[in-house]
C-alpha cells in the first residue's frame, strides 16, 4: 500500500476517526500492523523498530494475534539428541527449547546426555481428553439430582449434538458434580492431535442446548472452572486434562557418579526432602524441582497456548535407588495440553520446531503426533530434573550458573 494510504490512515486514527482494531477493513496486515506501530510509537516513546522486523506473514497470523504490531522473537535452541522409547514418539531427537533463561538449555542438554548414556528414555501418554465443564442453575438440590439422572440416561444424545458439530472431536464421557443448587458436567474430549479448546467449548455449548430444551435446568457459563482452564486445580492433578503422560529412565550407579557427580542416594534424598516434603509444606500442586521450565520453553518452541503452562507444571518427580544400587528416575505431567495442529503450531518458526521433532500436523493414526509431542516434553522435562536435582546433589547449582555468567 502507498505511504499515502498509510499517513491518510494514520491520521484518521489520531483523529479518532479510525480505531486501531479497524484498520484491516481498511488496508492489508501489513500496513495496519505499520500504522498501530506508528501510534503506539508516537504515545509511548518507544522504539519498535526490533518489533516491525517478523519473520511470519501478518494477513497469515490474523487467527493468532489482535492489533498486531509486530512480532518478539525469542532465542531458540536445542538439548539432545536423546534416545527416546515412546508409545508415539521413538527414536533420537533433538529437543526445541525457547527461553531467555540462560542455563537452561545447557542443564536439559546435561540431562539428556546423561539419560542417553543409560540407554535412553521411556515415555507413554496414560490417559487423554480435554475437558469443559459448564455450570447449570436449578431450584434445589432434588432438581439437581434429577438433572444428573437425566444427564446419565441422555448421554448419547448429547454425544450425538456435541459430535455434530465437529469432524474430529468425540465425546468420551460427562462427570456431574453438584454444589447446592449448582450443577456442574465436566465434559471430556478425544481431540486428536489438535489441543481442542476451541473444538471442546463449540462441541460442548451444543450439548448444553439439548440440557436446557429438555429440562428446568438454566445454563448459567459455559465454563464453570471445574474444567480447570489455566488455573492450579487439584481436579487436574487428579483426573488429568489434554494428556497426562509419564517419561522414566534408569540410570547405573557409576554413570550418576562419573556425569553428575554425585551419588542415587543423594538424587533420591533431595527429591523427597525438596519435591515432595518441601511442596507439601508450601500447599504447592506440583510436586518437582523446575518442570514448568521446560514445558514453557517447548511451549514457545512448539506454538502451543503459552497459558497452559499453569496445568503442565502439574507434575510429580519419583527418584529412588534400586536394588541393584542404580538411580530411577520419574516424571509425570498430568495435564499437559498439547496439539501439533491450529492455534500457534502454523506460524512458521513453531511449525519448524514441530519439523525436528517430527510430529508437525496430523498424526497417522489420529492423535499420534500430539501424543508423540506430550512424551517428548515430558522426556525433556525429565531430563531438566535430573539435571537440576543433580546440581544440588553436587552443590554445583550455583557455582554453574557463575561459570556460564548467568
Amino acid at each position: 500500500m502507498s505511504d499515502s494510504t498509510h499517513d491518510a490512515l494514520l491520521a484518521r486514527v489520531r483523529d479518532g476517526d479510525l480505531r486501531l482494531h479497524e484498520l484491516e477493513d481498511h488496508a492489508d496486515a501489513e500496513t495496519a500492523a505499520a500504522v498501530r506501530r506508528q501510534v503506539v510509537e508516537s504515545r509511548s516513546g518507544a522504539d519498535l523498530d526490533a518489533v516491525g522486523d517478523y519473520g511470519f506473514d501478518a494477513a497469515a497470523a490474523a487467527p493468532n494475534i489482535d492489533n498486531m504490531i509486530g512480532g518478539v522473537a525469542v532465542p531458540l535452541g536445542v538439548a539432545g539428541p536423546v534416545a527416546v522409547d515412546g508409545g508415539a514418539f521413538a527414536g533420537d531427537r533433538y529437543l526445541p527449547l525457547a527461553t531467555t533463561e540462560g542455563a537452561l538449555v545447557a542443564s536439559v542438554n546435561r540431562g539428556c546426555s546423561v539419560v542417553d548414556a543409560a540407554g535412553g528414555a521411556t515415555a507413554r501418554v496414560t490417559k487423554s481428553g480435554m475437558t469443559r465443564a459448564p455450570v447449570f442453575r436449578v431450584a434445589d438440590v432434588a432438581e439437581a439430582e434429577a438433572l444428573v439422572e437425566w444427564v446419565r440416561a441422555n448421554e448419547p444424545s448429547l454425544r450425538e449434538a456435541a459430535e455434530a458439530t465437529t469432524s474430529h472431536g468425540t465425546l468420551l464421557g460427562v462427570t456431574p458434580y453438584v454444589v447446592g443448587n449448582n450443577v456442574y458436567f465436566r465434559f471430556r474430549f478425544d481431540t486428536k492431535d489438535a489441543m481442542g479448546m476451541n473444538m471442546v467449548t463449540i462441541a460442548t455449548r451444543a450439548a448444553c442446548a439439548v440440557v436446557e430444551d429438555a429440562t428446568d435446568a438454566t445454563l448459567v457459563a459455559l465454563s464453570g472452572n471445574l474444567c480447570s482452564d489455566k488455573k492450579p486445580a487439584a481436579i487436574n492433578a487428579v483426573e488429568g486434562r489434554g494428556r497426562s503422560v509419564t517419561a522414566d529412565v534408569e540410570i547405573p550407579r557409576e554413570v550418576v557418579e562419573d556425569r553428575l557427580h554425585t551419588t542415587p542416594e543423594a538424587i533420591a534424598e533431595i527429591n523427597t526432602r525438596k519435591n515432595h516434603v518441601g511442596a507439601a509444606k508450601a500447599g504447592s500442586l506440583g510436586f518437582n524441582a523446575h518442570v514448568a521450565n521446560v514445558v514453557a520453553a517447548m511451549f514457545l518452541a512448539t506454538g502451543q497456548d503459552e497459558a497452559q503452562v499453569v496445568e503442565g507444571a502439574n507434575a510429580i518427580t519419583t527418584a529412588e535407588t534400586t536394588a541393584d544400587g542404580d538411580l530411577y528416575v520419574s516424571v509425570s505431567l498430568a495435564s499437559l495440553e498439547v496439539g501439533t495442529v491450529g492455534g500457534g503450531t502454523k506460524l512458521p518458526t513453531q511449525a519448524a520446531g514441530l519439523d525436528v521433532l517430527g510430529v508437525r500436523g496430523g498424526g497417522d493414526p489420529p492423535g499420534t503426533n500430539a501424543d508423540a509431542l506430550a512424551e517428548a516434553i515430558a522426556v525433556g522435562a525429565l531430563a531438566g530434573e535430573l539435571s537440576l536435582l543433580a546440581a544440588l546433589g553436587s552443590r554445583h547449582l550455583a557455582s554453574a550458573h557463575e561459570a556460564l555468567g548467568r
